[in-house]
């Protein structure tokens, strides 16, 4: 993929880049658990039975899941900014129209065009690998991801005070000011990238990735009325399968696919994908079980007779730890890296569903549940970052980051579909009203167990050393606070080229755009230089290359250079329009 810059120099990067953005992916994360607190309400306040309720929360995560490489591309193409805000607004319009009716298939129409703001969690990242330097770079991107988990997190106890006191569609008028807060701040504080990609928008793969997803989640959605043998199920499930075949074969076969289904064979990135996948499963399911376990009344004999607000407080730790974890995560990546923080996150997640299988009976007991699930969601999801972005080439890292968030919204579709189904078949009818179990809850808690688990040997199963372009990349990413520490690690591993951006003074400069560009035109790799005007990058093989740098208030330069199986020193001078370099 071919990347290029706009005419137009992006606007400085203010300190405020990284609160803004982050405070956008809470805002879309909000939208994933905006009516937990209801959930239990949503068949009579709709007028329809559980399993046709829990798609008002399954439209929102499926749409997500397929808005995030649409959305991603759309980025690359366009301009990763304006997606943002197109994102946002989407949401905003979803949103209020959810507000404005209680028919069942309008609320669905509404939650799904909100589910299309999860795109904002790739373009986020990518946002800040194009404009941030590289010592701040893992730590923003590691807050990043976790504000999936805050959001959601943190939208429990304000949505159910809301839900308590006032007729519960203000939930969305809510949310549709947090929308149009963040698109204002996003227009205000944060520049638009100037990298472009070439080629053009996927259409047939995003109208394939949509269909095969919607056939695959329909049936798990629905099997239990259906039948799980009945033709309906079996042919939705095998359809299923033929439209994402096909898919993938077309995917393969198109020069700008919607998803670069090559990048996922390698095994780093496979097996980061289908943990993904597992963490997904595992973060929704405390979201749906501990709120209507809190709010169910003590004479069940099991619910803890909870008011909607007071389980809301104390869901919301979840978010909090995941909030406070994310510095935690840096020192720990920086000094063992992303894999082991991962492996540590599963096992703190399986510790924390495992104990909560005896951890049903008092309310604070759900707090412990809590704080103990959002340490380890909010160390897994840190991690996945880094890992995809030290797993793949650096014109790549835009691609496979959307990918891995669709991996991770697939499994909190999944989740929210068969832990909906789980409840729903579980359930005790009193009065014509389904009423959740103690018996569901502890299936949904082993269900969430053992997706962790496979989640955990997926982890181990990550490679224990990459490639030296890829060690490079990671060690730039590895969240240090340290500028120092981080280049002196990617010296210990960089085979490729190095030296310093200068101006026309002979002066350093900072913050420079290093692009490496192969003989066939595409981005090879990227950086920033450091304060001192240094710089370090790897080289995916030996050949010829381009070394291209750019920085604000200097012309561009580009400089040709030949690798031939070590490090080559290549000072880059700006004051001067073109410098050729022999090998």
């Amino acid at each position: 993929m071919t990347h290029t810059t706009t005419d137009q120099p992006a606007r400085g990067a203010s300190g405020a880049v990284v609160p803004v953005l982050a405070f956008a992916g809470i805002v879309v994360a909000v939208m994933q658990t905006l009516l937990v607190p209801v959930i239990k309400d949503l068949p009579q306040l709709l007028g329809t039975e559980p399993s046709n309720a829990t798609w008002v929360l399954t439209s929102t995560l499926l749409s997500g899941a397929v808005a995030t490489p649409i959305m991603g591309r759309l980025g690359d193409l366009y301009g990763k900014r304006r997606m943002l805000v197109l994102s946002l607004a989407v949401m905003v319009v979803g949103a209020l129209v959810s507000a404005l009716t209680s028919d069942l298939l309008t609320m669905i129409a509404g939650r799904t065009l909100q589910g299309f703001a999860m795109g904002a969690i790739p373009l986020g990242i990518g946002l800040m690998r194009d404009m941030l330097p590289r010592e701040k770079l893992g730590s923003a991107m590691a807050l990043m991801s976790s504000s999936i988990g805050v959001g959601g997190g943190l939208a429990l106890p304000a949505a159910a005070l809301v839900a308590q006191h006032m007729d519960w569609h203000a939930l969305f008028y809510g949310a549709a000011g947090l929308g149009v807060l963040s698109i204002a701040l996003t227009l205000l504080v944060v520049p638009e990238s100037p990298m472009r990609a070439e080629g053009s928008f996927d259409v047939p793969g995003a109208i394939g990735l949509s269909a095969g997803l919607v056939l695959l989640l329909l049936p798990i959605t629905k099997g239990s009325d259906w039948g799980w043998s009945s033709g309906t199920t079996l042919g939705l499930f095998a359809a299923s399968v033929a439209v994402l075949l096909l898919w993938g074969v077309f995917e393969l076969r198109h020069s700008a696919p919607l998803v670069d289904l090559r990048t996922t064979a390698r095994p780093a990135v496979l097996f980061t994908n289908l943990a993904s996948i597992m963490v997904g499963v595992s973060f929704y399911v405390v979201s749906l079980v501990l709120p209507q376990l809190l709010q169910l009344p003590k004479a069940t004999g099991y619910g803890l007779g909870q008011s909607m607000v007071t389980a809301g407080l104390l869901v919301a730790p979840l978010g909090l730890t995941m909030m406070f974890t994310a510095p935690v995560y840096a020192r720990l990546s920086a000094k063992y890296g992303p894999k082991t923080t991962l492996i540590l996150g599963m096992l703190i997640i399986a510790i924390g569903y495992g104990a909560g299988l005896g951890l049903m009976s008092a309310p604070w007991q759900s707090l412990v549940i809590a704080v103990v699930l959002g340490a380890g969601i909010g160390l897994a999801y840190s991690s996945l970052p880094a890992l995809i972005v030290g797993a793949v080439p650096a014109s790549e890292t835009g691609a496979a980051n959307g990918l891995n968030t669709l991996m991770r919204s697939i499994g909190t579709s999944v989740s929210s579909a068969v832990i909906g189904m789980v409840l729903a078949n579980t359930a005790n009818h009193v009065g014509g009203v389904a009423v959740p179990t103690m018996h569901g809850f502890r299936v949904s808690f082993l269900i969430a167990t053992g997706a962790v688990a496979v989640g955990l040997v997926l982890a181990l199963l990550l490679p224990k050393r990459s490639r030296p372009a890829e060690v490079a990349q990671h060690t730039q990413l590895r969240a240090s606070s340290e500028e120092e520490a981080a280049l002196a690690g990617a010296e210990e591993v960089l085979r490729g080229f190095r030296g310093r951006v200068l101006d026309a003074a002979g002066g350093p400069v900072a913050r420079a755009k290093v692009t490496l560009i192969d003989r066939r035109g595409r981005q090879a790799g990227a950086t920033l230089s450091a304060e001192d005007g240094t710089y370090a990058l790897a080289v995916p093989a030996e050949g010829a290359y381009v070394l291209a740098a750019k920085a604000a208030g200097h012309g561009p330069l580009a400089s040709s250079a030949t690798h031939a199986g070590d490090d080559r020193a290549v000072d880059l001078d700006l004051a001067l329009p073109v410098e050729t370099v022999n090998a």
